[in-house]
């Protein structure tokens, strides 16, 4: 429907109204974007959480394994075979948490997507008012 007579005030009135409706859009879309973030940071808590207690299980045995074995084969005491244990088990450990903090880090949790969007449709209102 083409329609030459609209006035400047009703022109206006229709860019407002079209951009209140798209700033609602994006807010609905940054929230939902949000949320799926949110699930990404539970479920990296998860996985820390389980793979966390499964191997502390786990390596309590594993390690005393490991002492008993280098006190018998290199013929350790098993104060300096559970030392030397001790010490791989905690930088492994380090290792392993560093990795699953990294999945925390403040860029995998911003709305890059909707921020991407706003900014384009801020150049499309400066355009539509020039």
């Amino acid at each position: 429907m083409n329609q030459p007579d609209r006035s400047i005030p009703d022109l206006l009135g229709d860019l407002v109204g079209q951009t209140s409706t798209l700033v609602r859009q994006e807010v609905q879309l940054a929230k939902a974007e949000l949320a799926e973030k949110a699930a990404g940071v539970g479920a990296a808590g998860a996985s820390l959480g389980i793979g966390g207690a499964l191997l502390l299980g786990a390596l309590f045995i594993l390690l005393q394994a490991f002492v008993v074995l280098l006190a018998e084969v290199f013929d350790l005491s098993p104060t300096l075979s559970a030392f030397i244990v001790a010490l791989a088990a905690g930088l492994v450990g380090f290792l392993i948490l560093r990795g699953g903090l990294a999945k925390l880090s403040p860029s995998n949790l911003t709305p890059d997507r909707t921020a991407n969007q706003l900014s384009r449709d801020a150049e499309v209102v400066r355009e539509q008012l020039r």
